[in-house]
């Protein structure tokens, strides 16, 4: 097991995308209330230590710019509409980018992560969870977004129903 596998393994802020992404997943599926299925993931992981501030602000910033952020996956991604990707890929990708843009709104600076952390965490999670092409396909979608939106080129959608 390499270096980085081993501490993907015990680190709290891994194991929050982690339960993230469980989390999530199961509300794809399931009509039940956000709290309940962060209690029944954490039951599954609690012998793992979880950054509990970070699993909480992921859960509430996908959920709440999910509309925005599947509008940066269409636009990076024209030839995969959202509903026909991967739904692991999709939540990895939906986390990733929810880090890489609107982290800076909720998080304080100590829990922000660099863009290549970001983007690494997506991959090993597509990887872990996913098919033998979600890692190339979540880093060439996170890739573009990169190249798109943290490099200038284009601003991040807003919300329309949001007023500014």
């Amino acid at each position: 097991m390499a270096d980085s596998e081993l501490t993907n393994l015990s680190d709290p802020r891994h194991e929050a995308r982690r339960v993230a992404l469980a989390t999530l997943f199961e509300r794809a599926f399931h009509s039940i209330q956000p709290e309940e299925s962060v209690l029944r993931v954490k039951e599954i992981l609690e012998e793992n230590e979880v950054d509990q501030e970070l699993l909480s602000v992921l859960l509430k910033g996908v959920a709440e710019k999910s509309e925005e952020i599947d509008r940066i996956i269409e636009e990076t991604a024209p030839a995969w509409p959202t509903n026909q990707i991967n739904k692991i890929d999709l939540i990895a990708l939906r986390i990733a980018i929810w880090e890489l843009l609107f982290s800076k709104e909720e998080l304080p600076i100590k829990k922000q992560v660099p863009p290549k952390v970001a983007i690494d965490e997506a991959i090993e999670l597509a990887k872990e969870f996913g098919g033998s092409s979600s890692g190339p396909f979540v880093n060439g979608v996170l890739g573009t977004v990169v190249e798109r939106y943290l490099e200038g080129k284009v601003p991040p959608p807003k919300d329309e129903n949001i007023e500014e």
